[in-house]
């Protein structure tokens, strides 16, 4: 059976595939459009396990809230042409939908599944390399942020003493550039008081040893050592940092006159950001 252009573009226009594969699969079946994709869909799976073992060390962040749930997903791919692809941010996207739809907490079949399907039209292995979801009720609210193509993601999740303060829009407003803070920041702890007593501990033997050469008073010695820490513990702790907004004050602070302008009292209780091929951070 002859097999014209127009045959193999309906089938590409059906399965996604490419014209060549498309018109290889159409002469093996005979012109037979059912066995042509049957073939096409192997063919898929073979591709697959060919590029299982390649290394994905690009990618983009995702990153999706609604007033139910917040979801950050890193999805991996082996160059960061493919990473800009249309329709690799296109999945991206819709993984997001599809954990929020059906209340996935991790990397299942189905997500495995959408990811291959690009797999064989594409031809570059790609994985779901992490996915976080934040669970969000009334009282809690998560604004997200993700920085330029994808290179970095943020979910930022806050609690408050009234619902009602998640619809002040300066409330809204500060949220988000917690998101941005955090983008911009990368703060190693949330507070001063959940970094590790171990850590504590060896950066004020740092000092003291640095302070000891000043050749001081003992109580010298001891102001200069707190000061020191209290510095460091300002710029790896995300509410000691001096806010993004307004470096006068710290995000602490201005969280708390945030909440107080807008009648109740906000809390952040965790954030996370998702490095697109690195490790990620979360408190």
């Amino acid at each position: 059976m002859a097999i014209t252009a127009e045959d193999v573009k309906k089938l590409r226009e059906v399965t996604g595939a490419g014209m060549m594969d498309c018109k290889k699969a159409l002469i093996k079946a005979n012109g037979d459009f059912d066995a042509a994709d049957k073939i096409l869909k192997e063919m898929g799976l073979a591709a697959i396990a060919k590029r299982v073992d390649r290394a994905t060390n690009n990618g983009r962040i995702f990153a999706k809230v609604t007033s139910e749930k917040a979801v950050l997903v890193e999805l991996s791919c082996e160059t960061d042409f493919v990473a800009g692809n249309a329709e690799f941010v296109k999945l991206g996207n819709a993984i997001c939908d599809v954990i929020i739809e059906k209340g996935y907490t991790e990397i299942n079949d189905e997500l495995v599944g959408m990811v291959n399907e690009l797999i064989t039209i594409i031809k570059e292995n790609m994985s779901v390399k992490r996915i976080l979801v934040l669970p969000l009720d009334a009282a809690s609210f998560a604004s997200c942020y993700v920085h330029g193509e994808g290179s970095l993601g943020v979910l930022v999740e806050f609690k408050a003493d009234k619902a009602e303060l998640f619809a002040n829009p300066a409330v809204v407003e500060f949220a988000n550039d917690c998101a941005l803070h955090v983008a911009a920041f990368t703060p190693t702890y949330l507070t001063a008081s959940s970094v590790d007593k171990a850590y504590i501990d060896e950066q004020s033997e740092i000092f003291k040893a640095q302070a000891e050469n000043l050749d001081k008073p003992a109580k010298v010695i001891e102001g200069i050592i707190k000061g020191k820490l209290s510095k460091h513990l300002s710029e790896i702790c995300f509410l000691q940092q001096p806010f993004v907004k307004d470096d006068s004050m710290s995000v602490e602070k201005k969280l708390a006159q945030i909440g107080k302008e807008a009648g109740g009292k906000l809390e952040i209780v965790s954030y996370t950001f998702f490095r697109a091929g690195a490790a990620s951070c979360a408190n």
